[in-house]
């Protein structure tokens, strides 16, 4: 991704703004993850956070919210289970699905990931002006509905041939098309964010 310098701000999409945000969080999120007992890779916390978010959830669903294919999620699933962070149980109304749960193992993690997640952002926001923390709050709180209504929606994860949207386009065609999409089931997730 270019720095954000070399693009004239009349000129960049805010996805090219919030894309070097989201890097910049990624290393500043990562600081400490190490130490959470056990370690695991980001695949496997976002996994788990997800898991965690949509309990029952399938391995297909899993696979579409992550981007993932069914091959790698079921493996990822495999060393997770083996980890002792989740559990996989047959579908009381499908006997062909496999429902995903965490493990209190699984829970304690997180607990630990959103602790050391809590004190690298407190220090970051510690330096933020009371005004730029407000409109960060709104702008991520908009982020974040806009994400729930896409993961509603099961659109697909975008690949390499996706194209940035003129700013504003796909909320308009949406609204147009009247697509009535409703939250995504939320719980700890949300609390933190």
């Amino acid at each position: 991704m270019p720095p954000l310098d070399d693009l004239p701000v009349t000129e960049a999409h805010p996805s090219v703004t919030t894309g070097a945000v989201a890097e910049l969080l990624e290393v500043l999120l990562a600081r400490g993850q190490d130490t959470t007992t056990p370690a695991i890779s980001p695949s496997q916390l976002r996994a788990l956070l997800v898991v965690e978010q949509s309990e029952g959830i399938n391995l297909r669903t899993l696979g579409a919210m992550l981007g993932s294919r069914p091959p790698s999620v079921t493996r990822l699933c495999d060393r997770m289970e083996a980890m002792g962070l989740l559990t996989r149980s047959r579908s009381r109304t499908s006997g062909r699905e496999v429902e995903l749960y965490p493990t209190r193992q699984g829970r304690a993690l997180l607990d630990e990931y959103r602790a050391i997640r809590l004190r690298e952002l407190a220090a970051v926001l510690d330096l933020m002006e009371p005004a730029a923390i407000e409109a960060l709050i709104v702008g991520l709180t908009g982020l974040r509905q806009a994400a729930e209504n896409l993961f509603a929606a099961g659109a697909p994860a975008a690949g390499p041939e996706a194209t940035v949207a003129p700013h504003g386009a796909a909320a308009r065609e949406s609204t147009t098309r009247g697509a009535g999409v409703g939250p995504l089931r939320t719980s700890r997730l949300s609390d933190t964010a």
